[in-house]
């Protein structure tokens, strides 16, 4: 049964490694390489949302690839399109991981 109260987010989204019929969402300048279920739940935080590790799976099986163990964050729906809220947490994951670049090339 559907849950219209909830929105999942999944790695596959913000994966540059994958093509957009492969199931990313975001635009290739907007994707990280092979993003973490921990890293895309720390982005949700910092962008505003509230998650706990109960709404968490680094285990389930993307439906348009299911012979890969992807993983996926649920998040409680708001007034936001699910479109907008991959693109804050986009965002907040691109800076993260261009923070990490910096700081491990000095």
């Amino acid at each position: 049964m559907k849950d219209y109260d909830h929105v999942i987010l999944w790695l596959d989204y913000f994966n540059k490694n994958l093509s957009i019929r492969k199931g990313r969402k975001v635009k290739k300048d907007r994707a990280v390489f092979d993003p973490t279920v921990a890293e895309l739940a720390e982005a949700a935080r910092s962008a505003g949302f509230e998650i706990s590790e109960e709404v968490t799976n680094d285990q389930a099986k993307y439906p348009r690839r299911p012979y890969v163990k992807s993983g996926y964050i649920m998040l409680l729906k708001g007034e936001e399109k699910k479109s907008h809220i991959i693109d804050k947490i986009a965002e907040k994951m691109l800076q993260k991981r261009s923070r990490q670049q910096k700081s491990g090339q000095k």
